[in-house]
């Protein structure tokens, strides 16, 4: 069973207004453990990013001025993702920007969800701890997942902390009462899979290390 682990960075919080994809970050899970084949982009926006958006993730339009836009990353990226069932938190903001990236691009919007599964870890963790706090550094800290390296966000390094905690948050679950059906369609699927081979973290590589680097600096 292959799951892709899918985070975006973005000019701003709502496609509506006109924001932007700038960063996708996709891990690959492979009979639950994580594995070596990952997706990174950065995209140029013709958009100048939101104050707050760039405090939060650090990514200027000067560091992005080189980089592809998205129609011209768009046939990669949807063969990196092939037919599988994604997974992301908070879903309804990855998915609406990634489906509007495509409708802008004159490419088929539904080549995102409307073939595929997504599970969106939020609202399962909401499922299964209600009340709690569910954004993706408190899970990280729930499920003892090392996030030192997340001074700011992103999109691959969130996506590779959330394909470590989904792991762990789906690991062994045999009591799925009070999930939603989506949830527990989940759980039953990927429950039959466990095994006792160690998971893997995924480290980013020194040239990965370096652009990330490249423009804090700038």
């Amino acid at each position: 069973m292959r799951l892709i682990v899918l985070d975006t960075e973005t000019t701003g919080l709502d496609f509506n207004d006109g924001h932007k994809i700038i960063e996708i970050g996709c891990v690959e899970i492979i009979n639950r453990k994580i594995t070596n084949n990952i997706y990174h982009q950065y995209i140029r926006p013709n958009k100048v990013i939101d104050d707050k958006a760039r405090e939060i993730h650090g990514i200027t339009n000067e560091f992005l001025e080189d980089k592809p836009v998205f129609s011209e990353i768009i046939n990669q990226f949807i063969q990196y993702l092939s037919d599988s069932d994604l997974i992301m938190h908070n879903a309804p903001f990855d998915v609406g920007f990634l489906k509007k990236e495509l409708e802008n691009a004159k490419h088929d919007p539904d080549l995102i969800d409307g073939r595929r599964n997504v599970y969106d870890t939020l609202k399962i963790a909401r499922d299964i701890n209600p009340g709690k706090r569910n954004t993706l550094d408190a899970l990280c800290d729930r499920y003892s997942i090392d996030r030192e390296a997340r001074d700011r966000h992103g999109a691959l390094l969130d996506a590779s902390l959330l394909a470590n905690v989904y792991l762990k948050m789906t690991m062994g679950q045999t009591n799925i009462s009070g999930l939603s059906e989506t949830s527990k369609e989940l759980q039953r699927s990927e429950t039959q899979l466990i095994d006792n081979r160690k998971q893997r973290v995924i480290s980013a590589d020194k040239e990965e290390v370096a652009d990330h680097q490249n423009y804090f600096n700038k």
